[in-house]
């Protein structure tokens, strides 16, 4: 039996995909137009099977219709983004809410789960798995939402999607916060960084393999998926050391990625597939601009640069 087998799912090379460019972001609800995406998805066929969406607003909606429209040959990870229910005081850049907020987050939250089911259910044969939010019960999030909250929305739309349900996290939340929401959940979905947690390119791949060696042996019955592990190229030192990030180890990171999991069998979604310079703060080198294999321009770094010659 494959790893996979229980869900329906089997391995395919994976990348998360969020197309905003320059000038555009869903803060500003400034969305790619159907060429653009289009133009991306290009980019992408023949590299990658499944794409993983954050959210089910505009930009994923035209992203589901162009793939429909055009024929493309992906399956589609989609996910809702759900917002903070309580206030997290341990969230550096700051976590805390008034009540009335809170409130208007839940009711938000509640529709955004509505849109969910009704994605999944209008595109039976692109999406193929669903995720009912992103990072929004881990100690630093300023996204928190209650675990029982969690596990009422993955309830409610296994109730009512024929695709499988999960909820994707950084693994550390996983190996004890999580266990009643792995009780409940289709599949687990986990988050490996090791740029972000102070490794070194020599030490990346291992310390990825022990992340989800360790959720992976909690949970031996239920399946685990990557839905993110990636490696910036620039940092302007926040968080991330200047000398850890690079283009060159980039490439060794996720030639080690994709050797490790297609070995394995492991469904990996690498991020991302592009820089978006709409994230986090105005500093150009802010690492959250510079996790793409692409440039913001659409060029390929250095990890791509063979492949993207191959194929073109």
């Amino acid at each position: 039996m494959g790893r996979y087998d229980a869900i329906n799912l089997k391995f395919e090379q994976a990348i998360c995909y969020s197309g905003y460019r320059d000038g555009q972001s869903p803060d500003a609800r400034v969305y790619p137009s159907y060429k653009e995406v289009l133009e991306d998805l290009r980019i992408l066929e023949g590299k990658w099977k499944l794409i993983r969406l954050y959210d089910c607003g505009a930009h994923p909606q035209m992203v589901l219709e162009v793939i429909r429209r055009e024929k493309l040959n992906f399956q589609v990870m989609l996910g809702a983004y759900i917002t903070a229910e309580t206030s997290n005081p341990d969230c550096p850049w700051g976590g805390e809410y008034s009540e009335e907020q809170l409130l208007a987050n839940r009711k938000a939250n509640e529709a955004e789960i509505e849109r969910l089911i009704e994605l999944a259910n209008a595109y039976p044969q692109i999406i193929c798995a669903l995720s009912v939010g992103n990072e929004a019960t881990v100690d630093w999030t300023d996204h928190l939402v209650p675990v029982e909250r969690v596990i009422h929305y993955t309830k409610m739309v296994q109730a009512n999607c024929k695709q499988p349900v999960s909820f994707c996290e950084n693994y550390v939340p996983w190996l004890d916060k999580l266990k009643p929401l792995a009780e409940v959940v289709d599949f687990i979905s986990i988050h490996t960084y090791p740029v972000w947690e102070y490794k070194t390119i020599h030490e990346g791949l291992a310390f990825t393999q022990e992340n989800f060696k360790a959720v992976a042996e909690v949970y031996p019955n239920t399946p685990v998926l990557i839905t993110e592990a990636g490696w910036a190229t620039q940092s302007n030192g926040r968080g991330i050391p200047r000398e850890n990030v690079n283009e060159e180890f980039q490439a060794d990171y996720f030639e080690a990625l994709q050797k490790w999991t297609q070995e394995e069998d492991i469904i990996c979604f690498y991020f991302e597939a592009f820089d978006e310079n709409w994230k986090g703060s105005s500093d150009p080198l802010e690492p959250e601009k510079h996790w793409g294999l692409y440039r913001a321009d659409r060029s390929p770094k250095l990890a791509l640069q063979d492949l993207t010659e191959a194929t073109s």
